[in-house]
């Protein structure tokens, strides 16, 4: 089980205002320094774009390595560009990687696979009550499978869950991926009316993300 776990960083920065009156020119130089130091990193990495979605945040990181330490890299060498004198975390969430206990389908996620990233990612802590992990394993299996079913009913969603037990305040990082924010929206909507949804304590903040590649992403910071 160790040996087959994956560590995810969800790292989201804000960036200093200072960074728009920088020289175009020297942005772009610095953004190309930024991606040579993550991909030095050695771990898997997709850069999203926040801004002016979310005003705590103007861009994500989701970063998967296997080990804490290898995760630890990314800011380490971000913090060692010139980019990077001009950033500050805003929220860092980590998880892992488990088997489902509710699923038989515990294929790779998709981040872990050469599968293209969609347009968007919905990013979000989640945590439920201390009373569902009381309830009788048939009880949780029944609400899953009601939960898996309306799930299935939106197939363009792809659903990355890890697990933050022990290692984060959250129990769970939800990261959807979809190319539609109205088609998520039903979703969540649908979930909304299942009964799993009152053991819900937290599944907030929702980061809605872009996906951009990171120099562009970086030139579009102003």
């Amino acid at each position: 089980m160790a040996d087959d776990t994956y560590y995810f960083g969800f790292m989201f920065y804000r960036v200093d205002p200072k960074w728009r009156w920088i020289a175009d020119m020297g942005k772009s130089e610095s953004a190309k320094e930024t991606e040579q130091a993550i991909k030095l990193s050695g771990v898997r990495y997709r850069a999203y774009s926040t801004q002016g979605i979310r005003a705590e945040s103007d861009f994500l990181l989701w970063v998967g390595a296997k080990s804490v330490t290898d995760l630890q890299k990314v800011p380490v060498r971000l913090h060692s560009t010139v980019f990077g004198k001009y950033i500050e975390p805003s929220r860092t969430y980590l998880s892992c990687t488990r088997p489902s206990v509710y699923s038989s389908n515990n294929s790779p996620l998709s981040f872990l696979t050469d599968t293209t990233p969609k347009k968007y990612a919905v990013v979000y802590p989640f945590t439920k009550t201390r009373d569902w992990y009381l309830l009788p394993a048939e009880s949780r299996q029944h609400m899953m499978n009601e939960h898996i079913t309306v799930s299935k009913r939106h197939p363009d969603i792809i659903l990355n869950t890890t697990y933050s037990f022990g290692l984060d305040d959250q129990d769970f990082m939800l990261a959807f991926e979809t190319d539609d924010l109205s088609d998520f929206q039903n979703l969540i909507m649908d979930l909304r009316a299942t009964t799993i949804s009152k053991y819900v304590v937290s599944d907030t903040p929702m980061m809605v993300c872009v996906r951009q590649d990171i120099i562009p992403l970086i030139e579009s910071l102003g």
